[in-house]
């Protein structure tokens, strides 16, 4: 999953420009997008995070790629139970 802040996203408007830049860059993904969280979340197997980013960034915003790294912490975390790595 390859997800991005787009805290410029403020409307419906800028939802449906997102969504034609995704599709334009592959028309296969599937993809979400919270705009009250300006979040969105692709799942692509063609397109790389930075062809999305550029996507989405030639539609006119400014998309933020949120580090794999910080939800490979949090799943690699140890549990209450001492569970985990």
């Amino acid at each position: 999953m390859i997800s991005f802040e787009v805290k410029d996203m403020t409307c419906g408007h800028c939802v449906s420009m997102i969504t034609k830049a995704l599709k334009a860059a592959d028309q296969d993904a599937k993809f979400t997008i919270d705009q009250s969280q300006g979040l969105v979340q692709i799942e692509s197997s063609s397109a790389d995070p930075k062809e999305l980013q550029d996507a989405i960034a030639d539609a006119g915003y400014t998309p933020v790629l949120i580090e794999q790294s910080r939800a490979a912490a949090s799943a690699s975390a140890k549990t209450c139970c001492g569970g985990g790595k």
